[in-house]
C-alpha cells in the first residue's frame, strides 16, 4: 500500500503545473479518478443496486415477424447470466437438436439448428434464468417471440401435471399440444409436439405462442429427448378432453410492500388473462411387463436369490452342474413369482463355497413373447465357508473364556456349549388393539409345526379359559394366530418347547407372552361420509399417517367406517377401485385406459381417545391440484427469486425515508 501511495504523490507532483500549460487537466482527472474509485461498493453507506436487467436491443425484434434467420440477440443493460439453461429455458415448437445457447457480458445469443419452419410463432422461454452479473437480481419470467410469418400466436395455454398415484407435483415434466385435427392414436409415438413447455416444482406448466384452434395435450417425461413416447419406462399422461385457447380482460391486485411487514399500496393492474389456465394432467407408468432377469445374488449362505423384472405362472427349473439339485431346496417366492429365494436344505450344500446352477426359467424376447431362456449361475456367499468356520470358532473360544472366569470365581459354569435355538419373533410385547392379530415370523423355514402345542388363555373374572383361535401360515416365513380378541381382556399366549423345528434341526424355545387388549375409552371412531359417489366402481378411503398407509376400508353406504383409531393426527386418501380387485391400478395409453382416481381430504383430522369423529367429503368439490395438504406433500414449490432490496435495511441505518420501487 505504501509503493502505490508514493507512486501516486508522484503523479501528483509531475501533473501540478498551471492548467493553461494542458497538464494540469491530468491532475483535475486523476483526482476525479481516485474519488471515483474510493466509492466503489458503497463504504460510505450509499444505495445499492436492486435494479433487475433490462433488454434494451434485440435482433430479430422481439414479437417480431416474417423472421428468416436461425440466430437470436438479445442485449442487456448490465451484465448478465444464466443459470441451469439447459433445465429452464424452452424453445418452442421443440427442437429435435439442442439449440445452442450462451451468455456472455450483456447479451445472450441462441442459434437454433433445426430448419425453421414456415408460418410459425417461436418462442424462447427463459423462464427466471436471467439475472444480473453482480447482485443476482432476477429479471423475472422472461419470454422472446418471433414469427417466420406474418404474424405472433399469443395464446397460453396452462395447468398442472400431478403424479396420479399420490398426487404429488410433477417437476421437470414435458407438456406439449397437437392439433386435434391431425391428432391420432398413433400420434404421440410418432410426431414430435408442436408447442411444448416444462413443469416447475409445483407441477405448472404454460405452454406460450399458441394459435387459435383445438388441440390435445400430453405430458411426457422424455427419456430419450425426441418429443415423443417411444419407451414403456417414461411416464406419461393425456386426456381425450379437447383444449380450445381463448382470453380475456381481467384485473389482478399486486400488493407493494414497504417491508417484511407494512404494505405501502396494493394496485390494480389490468392484463390480459388466458385460458384454459386449470388442465390437470395425471402422469403414471404403464406395467412393465418384459420379464428378463434383474440379479442372483447369495448374501447368505443358506439362500439363493433370483430377482426377476416381472412376474410369471410358472416358477424357473434349477439344475445342478456340481451338485445333485433334486429335492435340495425349499422354494420362498413371492405372490407374483419375480422374487424367489431357494433355501438349501442340506448343510453340505450351505457350506460349499460355489454352487454352479443352470436356470430355465420364462423371459420376453426381442418380439415381445415369452420363450424359455436358459442362463448359467454360479452362487457365491457373501462369506466364505473358511471365514465363516473361524468366526465361529473365535465365538466358541470367547464362550470358552468366559466360562473359565465364571468357575474361577466359584460361579454357576456350564462345560457344554448351548445349543442354538430357533429364534421366533413375536408381533407384539402385550399391548394390543382389537382389529389386530399376532404374527410369528421365523429366521428359517419350517420343517414342522405342531400346532397343538400352541395355547391362548383368556382371564374373566380372574379364571383362566382356553380362547378360540386360528393359527395360519400367511407367507412361507410368516405365520399368524387369530382370535375374538374382546376390549379389556387379557390373554395369555403359551407355546411349548419344540413347537417349530426349522430344516435345519433348530428347535423353538418355550414362548409364554402376555398380551392385555387396550379397551374402548383408548381410541377412537372416525365415520367419513362421501357425498360424490361415482357410477361404477367400489371407493377406498385410505388413512395415513403422514403420508405413510396405515388402514383402509371400502365404502359401504356412502360411509367409511373406521373404528378402534389410535389417538393421532391423520390425513385421507381414496380411490375408486373401478376394477374392483382391491387395489389401485395405473394406466395404460396404447389400451386407452386412465390410472384408477385418487383423491385426498385437504386437511389434517385429530382423532382423541373416547371422541367419535365425523368428516364429509366431497371428493371432487376441490381441484385436484389443490387436494393433497401441503403438509405431506414432497415435492415443494420452487423458491421464488425476488429482488433483495437491501435499500431499505440501508435507509434505516441512514436514518432517511424509503420509497420502494413499484
Amino acid at each position: 500500500m505504501y509503493i502505490v501511495k508514493k507512486h501516486i504523490a508522484r503523479l501528483i507532483a509531475k501533473l501540478s503545473t498551471p492548467l493553461h500549460t494542458g497538464r494540469g487537466w491530468g491532475w483535475v482527472f486523476l483526482l476525479l479518478l481516485l474519488s471515483s474509485c474510493a466509492r466503489m461498493g458503497s463504504p460510505d453507506g450509499g444505495w445499492y443496486d436492486d435494479t433487475p436487467p433490462r433488454v434494451i436491443h434485440s435482433s430479430p425484434n422481439d414479437m417480431g415477424t416474417n423472421v428468416k434467420t436461425k440466430r437470436v440477440v438479445i442485449n442487456f443493460n448490465e451484465f448478465i447470466k444464466i443459470e441451469d439453461a439447459q433445465n429452464k429455458v424452452i424453445v418452442s415448437p421443440p427442437q429435435l437438436e439442442m439449440p445452442e445457447i450462451k451468455a456472455t457480458g450483456k447479451r445472450i445469443v441462441v442459434d437454433l439448428l433445426d430448419s425453421l419452419k414456415e408460418n410459425t410463432t417461436y418462442t424462447i422461454d427463459f423462464s427466471d434464468a436471467i439475472t444480473d452479473n453482480n447482485e443476482g437480481n432476477p429479471m423475472g419470467n422472461y419470454t422472446f417471440s418471433f414469427s417466420t410469418g406474418t404474424q405472433i400466436d399469443t395464446f397460453q395455454v396452462s395447468g398442472y401435471v400431478l403424479n396420479a398415484e399420490n398426487l404429488e407435483p410433477v417437476k421437470g415434466m414435458m407438456v406439449g399440444l397437437y392439433d386435434d385435427s391431425t391428432c391420432v392414436d398413433s400420434t404421440f409415438h410418432k410426431t414430435p409436439m408442436i408447442r411444448v413447455s416444462r413443469t416447475n416444482g409445483s407441477g405448472r406448466f404454460t405452454i406460450k405462442g399458441v394459435a387459435m384452434g383445438n388441440y390435445r395435450i400430453f405430458a411426457l417425461k422424455d427419456a430419450d429427448g425426441d418429443f415423443v413416447y417411444g419407451q414403456k419406462s417414461e411416464d406419461i399422461a393425456f386426456t381425450h378432453d379437447i383444449v380450445t385457447p381463448s382470453s380475456m380482460p381481467d384485473i389482478r391486485q399486486d400488493t407493494v410492500w414497504m417491508d417484511s411487514l407494512r404494505i405501502s399500496s396494493i394496485n390494480r393492474v389490468p392484463y390480459t388473462h388466458f385460458l384454459p389456465d386449470d388442465v390437470t394432467l395425471l402422469s403414471f407408468q404403464v406395467p412393465q411387463t418384459d420379464r428378463y432377469l434383474i440379479k442372483t445374488e447369495r448374501k447368505d449362505p443358506e439362500k439363493i436369490g433370483l430377482f426377476f423384472s416381472y412376474g410369471s405362472d410358472t416358477l424357473p427349473r434349477l439344475r445342478g452342474l456340481n451338485f445333485d439339485a433334486d429335492n435340495a431346496f425349499f422354494i420362498e417366492a413371492s405372490e407374483k413369482l419375480d422374487t424367489i429365494y431357494y433355501w438349501l436344505r442340506d448343510t453340505a450344500l450351505v457350506n460349499q463355497d460355489t454352487l454352479r446352477i443352470e436356470a430355465t426359467y420364462m423371459a420376453t424376447d426381442t418380439t415381445g413373447l415369452l420363450t424359455e431362456k436358459i442362463d448359467t449361475i454360479e452362487a457365491l456367499p457373501k462369506m466364505p465357508y473358511a471365514k465363516r468356520l473361524k468366526e465361529k470358532e473365535k465365538a466358541f473360544e470367547k464362550w470358552q473364556k468366559e466360562q473359565e472366569k465364571r468357575k474361577k470365581r466359584g460361579e454357576r459354569y456350564d462345560s457344554i456349549m448351548p445349543k442354538k435355538y430357533l429364534n421366533v419373533k413375536l408381533s407384539t410385547s402385550g399391548q394390543l388393539s382389537p382389529l389386530s392379530n399376532v404374527y410369528l415370523e421365523m429366521p428359517v423355514p419350517l420343517d414342522s409345526c405342531l400346532e397343538d402345542s400352541i395355547h391362548l388363555y383368556s382371564m374373566i373374572d380372574s379364571v383362566w379359559y382356553n380362547a378360540p383361535h386360528l393359527f395360519e401360515q400367511v407367507s412361507p416365513l410368516t405365520y399368524i394366530i387369530k382370535a375374538e380378541w374382546r376390549p379389556g381382556i387379557e390373554y395369555s399366549l403359551e407355546i411349548d418347547s419344540a413347537a417349530f423345528r426349522s430344516i435345519y434341526g433348530e428347535v423353538s424355545k418355550p414362548i409364554k407372552q402376555g398380551i392385555k387388549i387396550r379397551t374402548e375409552d383408548d381410541f377412537s371412531t372416525l365415520m367419513v361420509n362421501i357425498t360424490s359417489m361415482p357410477d361404477s366402481g367400489d371407493i377406498i378411503v385410505q388413512m395415513l399417517d403422514g403420508d405413510k398407509f396405515v388402514r383402509e376400508v371400502k365404502v359401504e353406504d356412502g360411509t367409511a367406517e373406521f373404528y378402534y383409531v389410535a389417538p393421532k393426527k391423520y390425513y385421507l386418501r381414496a380411490y375408486i377401485d373401478w376394477n374392483k380387485n382391491g387395489k389401485w391400478d395405473t394406466g395404460d395409453y396404447d389400451a386407452d385406459r386412465q390410472p384408477e382416481p385418487v383423491y385426498y381430504y385437504h386437511e389434517e383430522i385429530e382423532c382423541k381417545a373416547k371422541w367419535d369423529v365425523t368428516r364429509t367429503w366431497n371428493l371432487t368439490e376441490r381441484p385436484r391440484y389443490r387436494q393433497k395438504p401441503s403438509a405431506i406433500t414432497k415435492q415443494k414449490p420452487d423458491q421464488e427469486k425476488k429482488l433483495r432490496d437491501r435499500n431499505a435495511q440501508r435507509a434505516a441505518e441512514k436514518g432517511v425515508p424509503y420509497i420502494p420501487k413499484e
